[in-house]
């Protein structure tokens, strides 16, 4: 795998667009056999440091009468564009400059006369190429005009600059949105004049919001860094993409990137647009998780944990095994790492308010004597545990003649504030006897004063 930087285009380029292309690659685990940070052979892997590179090729295209330079100003262009506009006919360059005999080009040039070089091409015929997933494609010549290749401030044109690079450094594969495809005849054109072999093209389905409309932000469409920033683990970010446009012929859908080096299949391409799916993502991002090992997903958590103020350095090292058990246990109940520190938060903050709904519905009248009588059996426990906390309001429902849900309900709202949380028993020993009967009372006293 060759990362190779494209920044040609300063217009376009932002100031730290490189450096988050290097860090969202690193981040999500896809390493790189050469280019920035690791080298190798075929370097420099800028494209802004290959000029001389591409300027040799050029004037080489330009001494076999291949391509050749083009005096036509911006506004001999515009000028060109507008007449054509007129006759609503699609623009094409009109090969002004076609036919200046090389020699009176040369000197123009000499003498300083700003200038940018175009590619000859056929005026007439077709040109073919065969897509790995849309099989034969066929495009009319006429449909093209002699391109610029390299612009009048030196700095070539990306299907000229790419040819080069993609030649020199080896690539034998080219895969990218099916809407590259009209680049394509582009880079034939200069292969074939370069004297070069093409390396094979895919053109991948498009990603469309879940409407079928083109992506954009509105539909939550992010970069890898937001979706770091969100609680997202990057094994669910290259999993989820994986499956956007390929499946694997089977219902599996949770794949880690060494399962799909093993089972990818390039024939399982689709050639229909994937749907982008936010809830899907999230949904992956859970089975991740919770099947992590606890290790990599507490060392995940902790800079969210600490984002919320709920623990510091100093607890970490004095409480980790009860912060690992924590994550655990919480873990298996939310889908982003967010949510986790998020869904975490009563195990170090009181309970200083209640959903309103679960207030509405679970604290009635009568649910504080219940509240009560579940005090009372947990207050008379030894050991305080997951074992003696569930026998005890099993107990206490079986003795009342309640469903056990009349008792949980109440007390887990009265322990976190919310309607969702891990297993009531979980979270009362992970509070502790007194934190659990200290939220119990005062759950009581709320209620009785309402």
């Amino acid at each position: 795998m060759i990362l190779r930087i494209e920044d040609t285009d300063t217009e376009r380029l932002k100031e730290d667009s490189v450096s988050q292309i290097i860090t969202s690659l690193k981040w999500l685990g896809l390493d790189w056999d050469e280019g920035p940070e690791v080298g190798g052979p075929k370097g420099p892997y800028f494209q802004s440091q290959r000029l001389d590179i591409y300027r040799k090729y050029c004037q080489q295209l330009v001494d076999e009468g291949k391509a050749y330079y083009c005096f036509c100003s911006a506004e001999d262009l515009a000028a060109q564009r507008e007449k054509q506009r007129q006759l609503k006919q699609p623009f094409h360059y009109a090969g002004t400059c076609r036919d200046i005999p090389p020699e009176e080009a040369r000197k123009r040039v000499a003498a300083g006369e700003p200038h940018s070089v175009r590619i000859r091409i056929p005026r007439e015929g077709t040109i073919s190429f065969h897509d790995m997933i849309h099989g034969d494609i066929t495009f009319n010549v006429d449909q093209y005009d002699d391109f610029v290749i390299m612009k009048s401030n030196g700095i070539p044109t990306y299907n000229f600059a790419v040819v080069v690079d993609d030649h020199l450094m080896g690539l034998t594969h080219v895969l990218r949105a099916e809407e590259h495809v009209s680049n394509t005849p582009k880079q034939i054109f200069v292969y074939r004049a370069l004297g070069w072999e093409p390396p094979q093209f895919g053109h991948m389905p498009m990603i469309l919001a879940p409407d079928r409309s083109k992506l954009s932000k509105r539909h939550g469409a992010t970069s890898v860094e937001e979706f770091r920033d969100k609680g997202y683990l990057p094994e669910a970010i290259i999993n989820y993409l994986t499956l956007l446009g390929w499946a694997p012929g089977t219902d599996e859908e949770i794949f880690s990137l060494e399962d799909t080096v093993k089972v990818f299949d390039f024939s399982k391409m689709s050639q229909k647009a994937a749907v982008y799916d936010v809830k899907k993502l999230t949904w992956i991002n859970g089975q991740y998780l919770s099947s992590l090992p606890l290790e990599r997903i507490v060392e995940a958590a902790i800079l969210f944990f600490k984002a919320k103020g709920l623990v510091d350095d100093a607890y970490l090292a004095s409480h980790r095994d009860y912060f690992n058990h924590l994550v655990d246990v919480v873990r298996v109940r939310v889908k982003t790492l967010e949510e986790l520190a998020d869904g975490s938060e009563y195990f170090f903050r009181d309970v200083e308010s209640y959903d309103p709904r679960g207030d509405a519905k679970q604290f009635t009248p009568e649910a504080a004597d219940l509240l009560q009588k579940c005090r009372d059996a947990l207050a008379a426990l030894e050991p305080f545990d997951l074992q003696t906390t569930e026998a005890a309001y099993n107990q206490l429902a079986e003795t009342l003649g309640l469903k056990l849900g009349k008792l949980i309900h109440p007390t887990r709202l009265a322990l976190t504030g919310r309607t969702f949380s891990p297993g009531m028993f979980d979270v009362m020993v992970l509070l502790g006897r007194e934190k659990t009967l200290d939220r119990i009372d005062r759950a009581i006293a709320y209620i009785r004063n309402k």
